[in-house]
């Protein structure tokens, strides 16, 4: 590592941290700005600010914040407090900004672990300055066109991330075609695992949006033993013979699946690919790409070496996270929140909505903001009849800057349009989706979610996010 000037070190820290300091006086959550106040010193802090602790990075399309919050809580149920930028500024000012703000002011860091989640055009900025002992990749779905191009361009993306840090154990999602095929030409550790089982949605899945028809070796369409949703599943190519790999870590069936979590059966195998035991487990939380959540944190934490009983306990204690299947409650109504961003992720969250068994309120906001892409041409993608169709959905909202286009994407899915009601601001959304005493589903995307969740959380008096955050003093 190269030196880095005393000087420069702690005029980084202090800089960001009276820049946090200030903002949260102004009671703004202080994710990026900070790490842009220490880069002013010295580009390269966050190669001082995290030396010598044992990280753990996790990127991808989605999923990412999720196995986060899964992995950090089990180290906190074992007494640990990670460092981990839980807002989800996953980009390298808001990292630097996390790590920068916990270390001493001669740059030392406080804490020995630290759970990150990175964007994945950022993963080639950050990993080299951290060197993470794992790098976890949970899938590839189109997503942000106007931002990151093609889903092959985010794949190239990652692997020169990966190039940079030979060390690191990658955990890869095995189901995952484009994933999968980044252990292909590197030199890192690899460590796979997956779901081996059909799931309640294969009945559906060739019909389903697919970003990986194709081999990306030599471009035979892939045939499938099974499917999970999208592209996920049981993959082998007819011409080459590109297939998916055993994982070491699969799922070998599903027991259950409810609005309250899933139990599944998870059979492991040890590095010569021998099945050692099988275990019940319980994730705490709903829908089936929770189930691969939960898969990626348990392939992390044994990567990383600690117990895997801490991990596999944990998870049936597993706490929704920012926007990602968080409650809330207000007027003694229940309002969960499940951020969309892309086809495939809406629609498992529009597949969850239609599994629920009472009558609900459905609420879509969409915005086209940089932060979302303002490409919003995905909706006609995903599979909103599965809502506008089922009888238990007895309103619907809609929200947002794009939200016109969202009420016509409902409208040709075929809801009812005296059902559907277009509400502006935020305030006046609140009490009109709460008001008919029956549990709200909000789908929206993450500028959306982050402005209608300011106001849900000030109205059931929930602490922001950077409250919650524990920090070394």
């Amino acid at each position: 590592m190269k030196k880095h000037n005393p000087i420069k070190i702690f005029l980084s820290v202090a800089a960001c941290r009276l820049t946090r300091f200030f903002l949260r006086v102004l009671h703004r959550g202080g994710t990026t700005l900070p790490g842009r106040s220490a880069m002013l010193f010295d580009k390269k802090i966050l190669e001082v600010v995290s030396r010598g602790m044992k990280i753990i990075v996790v990127t991808g399309t989605n999923g990412k914040t999720t196995t986060c919050s899964m992995l950090r809580n089990s180290l906190q149920e074992s007494g640990i407090e990670p460092l981990s930028n839980i807002s989800g500024a996953n980009l390298l000012t808001g990292i630097t900004a996390e790590f920068t703000a916990q270390a001493k002011l001669s740059g030392k860091p406080k804490k020995k672990y630290a759970i990150v989640e990175c964007d994945e055009g950022a993963l080639k900025k950050v990993v080299p300055l951290i060197r993470p002992k794992v790098i976890v990749v949970t899938n590839l779905f189109r997503d942000q066109l106007d931002r990151y191009g093609e889903v092959m361009h985010t794949l190239e993306e990652i692997r020169r991330g990966i190039k940079l840090v030979p060390k690191s154990i990658l955990c890869l999602n095995a189901d995952c075609s484009l994933t999968a095929s980044l252990a292909n030409d590197v030199d890192n550790p690899v460590y796979y695992y997956g779901i081996s089982t059909k799931t309640a949605d294969d009945s559906e899945a060739n019909d389903a949006l697919s970003d990986a028809k194709y081999c990306i070796k030599c471009g035979a369409e892939y045939e499938y033993d099974y499917h999970t949703y999208a592209h996920l599943g049981g993959f082998r190519c007819p011409k080459c013979g590109y297939k998916r790999i055993k994982p070491f870590t699969e799922v070998t069936s599903i027991d259950k699946m409810s609005v309250k979590g899933t139990d599944i059966t998870v059979q492991f195998h040890n590095n010569k690919m021998v099945a050692t035991e099988a275990e019940k487990i319980h994730i705490g939380l709903p829908a089936l790409y929770n189930v691969y959540n939960g898969l990626a944190a348990i392939a992390a934490y044994e990567c990383a070496g600690w117990k895997r009983n801490a991990i596999t306990s944990s998870l049936a204690n597993v706490k929704s996270s920012f926007g990602r299947m968080e409650t809330f409650t207000y007027n003694n109504v229940e309002i969960q929140m499940i951020l969309v961003k892309n086809p495939a992720g809406c629609n498992q969250s529009l597949t969850f909505l239609s599994s629920v068994d009472e009558d609900y309120v459905a609420v879509f906001c969409l915005n086209d903001k940089t932060a979302d892409g303002h490409d919003i041409s995905w909706i006609w993608d995903a599979n909103h009849e599965l809502v506008a169709n089922d009888p238990h959905c007895k309103k619907i909202y809609v929200s947002g800057t794009r939200a016109t286009d969202i009420r016509i994407r409902l409208k040709y899915a075929g809801a009812d349009e005296s059902k559907i009601e277009l509400v502006e601001k935020e305030t006046e959304l609140l009490e009109a989706m709460t008001s008919h005493n029956l549990p709200v589903f909000v789908l929206p995307n993450y500028t959306s979610m982050l402005s209608l969740r300011a106001v849900v959380s000030e109205a059931t008096g929930k602490k922001e996010f950077w409250k919650d955050q524990k920090e070394s003093k």
